[in-house]
């Protein structure tokens, strides 16, 4: 992970799981007592992304995240997996 690098919040369990903000990396890796820690900023989404959404999407058949939705964090998407989730994304302010 470095500076620059896209990333999402995604939050899982039953209320409304899925893709919640878009973000990118802002600041280098660093070594915390209690682990590794790396600074986001995040865009919380006028809509979330439905996991359900996502589900259908042949693109995402592999991804980590529908995989193993009780798996560690951080998790990863390839560039094609990210580019499904963006294509779900609304700009703010419209309608779907």
């Amino acid at each position: 992970m470095t500076p620059g690098d896209p990333c999402l919040l995604w939050l899982s369990g039953r209320d409304r799981p899925g893709v919640h903000a878009l973000g990118e990396v802002v600041g280098d890796v660093e070594e915390r007592a209690d682990g590794p820690e790396v600074p986001v900023r995040l865009t919380l989404l006028a809509e979330p992304v439905p996991r359900a959404d996502l589900l259908g999407d042949s693109r995402m058949q592999d991804a980590e995240v529908l995989r193993m939705p009780a798996g560690s964090n951080p998790s990863w998407l390839t560039a094609e997996q990210y580019a499904a989730v963006l294509d779900r994304v609304r700009p703010p302010g419209l309608g779907r």
